[in-house]
């Protein structure tokens, strides 16, 4: 019953291009605030990080959960557009670009800390719009603590506490999809956006933001495309999304590289 979504959670194959000068790489990553909490043991994620971003070398870079407490230096990205909010610790998403940005905006949601911040980076005689977002958290640990192995023992006020964690953080994922999606639609450039949906590729918000837009992974990627730490299955809810007027030549992920609760997808995108 369910064949007609296989794409959405596994890729089989993916087919090769040719480079061309047109080709661009765009690579998205909620990094977590680069451990400043010390979620995980391990005093040298910022410097990982950032090796691994020098190592892919993407032309745009999208972060999620970003903070200057990393002191992460992306020198090689001369252009970018930040946008922090916080009292004691600052932090939200950013656009790092090796091409020069014309105009950049922000996109705050109500009664809420993600946000969305945009850029018009202009590449040759193109512009373009890159969004980088962060929908809100449905607040489940990686490991799913609130979760118990033996499903009969859940009591019924965690279960109850539960649906309703999950079904506000829902409707406000809606929400914020559907402002989203207005400024997509007043934008005169062809359109990536980027980030962290905490949402599947099965979910309503996702096919709000994705409407006509193509799926990286869907058109390029490969395997199960897991781009979140999650015990019980390989969990998709990261994403770049491509204008029809681009063509997505390879998409790939990066489950090996344990640095945050997320993991880096990239992608090679070609304006046609």
């Amino acid at each position: 019953m369910g064949i007609t979504f296989i794409n959405k959670f596994y890729k089989f194959s993916t087919k090769e291009y040719p480079e061309t000068d047109k080709d661009f790489v765009v690579m998205s990553y909620n990094v977590r605030l680069f451990n400043l909490f010390k979620w995980q043991d391990k005093s040298d994620i910022p410097e990982t990080i950032l090796e691994f971003i020098n190592d892919k070398n993407p032309d745009i870079l999208c972060v999620q959960e970003y903070s200057n407490s990393g002191h992460v230096d992306l020198k090689v990205y001369p252009h970018r557009a930040i946008f922090m909010e916080g009292k004691q610790i600052k932090t939200g998403q950013a656009i790092f670009s090796k091409f020069p940005i014309i105009e950049e905006g922000k996109i705050s949601f109500p009664n809420s800390n993600n946000n969305v911040v945009y850029a018009d980076i202009k590449k040759g005689k193109d512009i373009i719009r890159v969004y980088n977002m962060q929908l809100q958290s449905i607040k489940i640990s990686p490991d799913v603590n609130e979760i118990s192995e033996n499903i009969d023992v859940i009591n019924k006020q965690k279960s109850q506490m539960l649906f309703i964690r999950i079904s506000k953080a829902f409707k406000q994922q809606q929400q914020q999809a559907e402002i989203l999606k207005e400024s997509i639609k007043e934008c005169k450039y062809p359109v990536i956006i980027c980030g962290d949906m905490n949402n599947s590729a099965f979910s309503y918000v996702y096919r709000i933001i994705k409407g006509s837009l193509k799926d990286g992974f869907e058109e390029a990627g490969k395997g199960f495309g897991q781009t979140y730490r999650f015990k019980y299955y390989p969990a998709r809810i990261d994403y770049i999304f491509a204008d029809r007027e681009m063509k997505v030549k390879k998409f790939e992920t990066f489950p090996e590289f344990d640095n945050s609760d997320h993991y880096p997808i990239m992608a090679k995108l070609s304006l046609e």
